[in-house]
């Protein structure tokens, strides 16, 4: 699939999603809007759709990454535990400063998404059976772990109702100044493009990286810390998007090979375009009520996880 063709798509999508609500607004309307239409529209219809482009395309360059440094097309924020440490940092948050404000929160998810990340790369090197769907089921029983400790200690503190809001992703709540966090998210993905080589070149090898003159480490925290910090922002702004980093890389690889750098853009535009697709259809399908995107996106993002996995079976045998 051609740049253009997405472009085009992301276009298309982005004007379907502006005219979607309970709301009736109407395209021939943009030429004389009411008040109570210019509160809708760049209120909750323009940040929603923002904040849908930037999920998409963020979430899913870090699976880009991360299947890129663990050479293992199966790992994501999903199933490396990053997500599910993420939301344990949130929990953290909640019951020690309880008045923190997003920033502080934001701090602490992303010191704990990189640790829970960290951890998951450790587990990943002391692991001699390396088949490619073995891994990322190591890294979903880790990340079951660290989300049972989470729901166990919001048990107790009482808490479970205030981390129910970010175990599901939920656009509807996105309105005007909810969102603005997510910008942090894009000079990250700028960076991670400039840094696409390196990692690229990371993702073949620490032997092959050092006799190329590469501090491989350096770069491999690097890359672990910008999914980090975007995950972090996704789940405080957004909520949980499952399979999200899993799918996209894999169906670009598939068509745009494996070079970094090569790839990234289609990743970016791509994820928005599914992103976008998914929460089409949950606005639509039980209207005027909503399904929210965690859903959608883990209920079509699990068969194409699915499909994936018996894909890579088949070529295996």
């Amino acid at each position: 699939m051609k740049k253009r063709y997405l472009i085009v798509l992301l276009v298309i999508l982005s004007l379907v999603s502006l005219f979607i609500g309970v709301i009736d607004l109407n395209p021939k309307d943009l030429f004389q809007l009411t008040e109570d239409q210019k509160e809708i529209l760049f209120i909750s219809r323009f940040p929603r759709l923002i904040s849908i482009i930037i999920a998409g395309m963020s979430m899913s360059i870090c699976g880009l990454i991360m299947q890129q440094l663990s050479r293992n097309k199966f790992v994501s924020p999903t199933t490396a535990g990053t997500m599910d440490s993420a939301r344990f940092g949130i929990l953290v948050a909640l019951m020690i400063f309880p008045a923190a404000g997003p920033i502080e929160k934001m701090v602490i998810a992303f010191a704990f998404a990189l640790i829970g990340t960290f951890v998951f790369m450790k587990i990943l090197d002391k692991v001699k059976f390396k088949d490619p769907i073995f891994i990322p089921l190591v890294g979903l029983m880790f990340g079951n772990i660290v989300s049972s400790i989470t729901t166990f200690f919001a048990y107790k503190n009482d808490l479970i109702q205030n981390m129910s809001s970010w175990l599901q992703g939920n656009f509807a709540l996105i309105l005007q100044g909810r969102y603005e966090m997510l910008y942090i998210s894009v000079p990250l993905v700028i960076f991670a493009y400039i840094y696409a080589n390196k990692f690229t070149i990371a993702g073949m090898g620490e032997d092959f990286a050092k006799n190329l003159g590469m501090n491989h480490k350096r770069v491999v925290n690097v890359g672990l810390v910008i999914v980090a910090i975007i995950t972090s922002v996704v789940i405080l702004t957004v909520g949980m998007i499952p399979f999200l980093g899993l799918i996209i890389p894999n169906i670009v690889s598939i068509y745009r090979g494996d070079h970094l750098k090569n790839s990234l853009p289609h990743t970016a535009l791509l994820g928005a375009v599914f992103v976008l697709v998914c929460d089409i259809v949950g606005r639509v399908i039980i209207f005027p009520y909503e399904i929210a995107i965690g859903v959608t996106v883990g209920v079509i993002g699990s068969g194409i996880f699915l499909y994936l996995i018996m894909r890579r079976s088949a070529y295996a045998s």
